[in-house]
């Protein structure tokens, strides 16, 4: 394989393609990325055999063919090279050679056979998207997902496509975060899976403002297909998460007794300075409200106290409830709205944040001490 290629093209294809690359690998393979060439566009592609992303940019090809290359040692060189131009060329040994201006390097790479084969879909089911609304949608959620590996199901996004809407529900038994949009899906279209935490964080990262996105899904796995308007793609293809998502409507209080309007930056930094005199033993944040004013508070003996105080449109009886900081200020960073709006009910019942449009953020209090 011989090529010329820009330093612009190669970074932005290595950039899409080695997040995924893991550091901890038992199979040296999947340490490379795998190049090839062909047409007038080098192929980036790189896995840990649950996350496959595939990224195509423009190149001259002298001499079509396909190779790896371990991805970290490659994109160091080519990051800091000076010229704009690079030419690479890959002998049969799998010999890697880089020449830009006075730059000479080679790198040991392994036969592009030994890189494990993309997976193929059996059956379509197909949906297309503007890029930004799914983003928009992962950036409201993704922040809820569960860690705890023991509770594998919650360990991603569960993704609903059905009567005309597509909803997206990220919960870790604590909280729980879910938004909808409506969405054009045919009836036999529709269906539900769980896309891993891994392949969000690719997806958060990589979808633009701009394009759309087509995802394919089948019975194990989903794919992504992100393009934009100067007509290049990257492909995203994921396992899924085996097993039943659990059923998140009934951890949604159906009645409310107060909601109250706060105005999102204030109440933010706010929380996040009260944040500041939290421990890992005392992890709470008291809201009390009174007449038109919010005080919150935050106490622990061995740090010492916080007290902040809002104007807010309040008319109920006098209410306290705790929670963990940084539940609250998750879905705030997420958010860009200027209102949010709490619900609550009492000091022991979850409460409720909603906007001015398709999100709900249900967040379990914790006791008042």
């Amino acid at each position: 394989m011989n090529l010329t290629i820009t330093k612009e093209q190669i970074i932005i294809g290595l950039q899409s393609v080695q997040n995924v690359v893991s550091t901890r690998t038992t199979l040296p393979i999947l340490s490379n990325v795998l190049l090839r060439a062909e047409g007038e566009k080098l192929e980036f592609t790189a896995t840990d055999l649950d996350v496959t992303v595939v990224c195509g940019v423009e190149a001259t090809i002298k001499k079509p063919g396909a190779s790896t290359v371990p991805v970290k040692r490659l994109f160091g060189i080519v990051r800091e090279l000076g010229n704009s131009e690079i030419d690479l060329e890959v002998d049969e040994k799998h010999v890697c050679s880089i020449r830009s201006g006075p730059s000479f390097y080679r790198i040991n790479g392994l036969s592009a056979d030994e890189f494990p084969p993309l997976p193929k879909f059996k059956e379509e089911k197909k949906v297309v998207l503007p890029q930004e609304t799914v983003r928009a949608m992962l950036k409201k959620t993704s922040f809820a997902i569960s860690t705890d590996e023991s509770r594998y199901v919650l360990n991603g996004i569960y993704l609903s496509l059905k009567d005309h809407k597509m909803t997206m529900v990220a919960t870790d038994g604590r909280r729980l975060a879910l938004v909808d949009e409506e969405v054009d899906v045919s009836e036999n279209n529709q269906g539900e899976f769980i896309v891993p935490a891994k392949a969000v964080n690719e997806l958060t990262r990589l979808l633009q403002e701009k394009g759309e996105v087509e995802m394919n899904y089948a019975e194990n796995q989903a794919s992504f297909t992100l393009k934009d308007e100067k007509g290049s793609s990257i492909l995203i293809i994921t396992k899924l998460i085996e097993g039943t998502y659990p059923n998140y409507r009934q951890v949604i209080p159906a009645e409310t007794k107060e909601r109250i309007g706060l105005v999102r930056e204030e109440f933010l930094h706010a929380l996040r300075r009260a944040e500041i005199m939290t421990s890992e033993k005392s992890n709470s944040v008291k809201l009390s409200f009174g007449k038109n004013r919010l005080e919150i508070t935050a106490n622990s003996p061995e740090v010492g106290e916080a007290k902040e105080s809002l104007a807010v449109n309040y008319k109920g009886n006098e209410m306290a409830i705790a929670f963990n900081p940084k539940y609250l200020i998750d879905p705030l960073n997420a958010l860009s709205n200027d209102e949010v709006f709490i619900e609550l009910i009492d000091e022991l019942s979850p409460g409720v944040f909603k906007i001015n449009g398709p999100f709900l953020y249900v967040v379990m209090p914790m006791r008042l001490s």
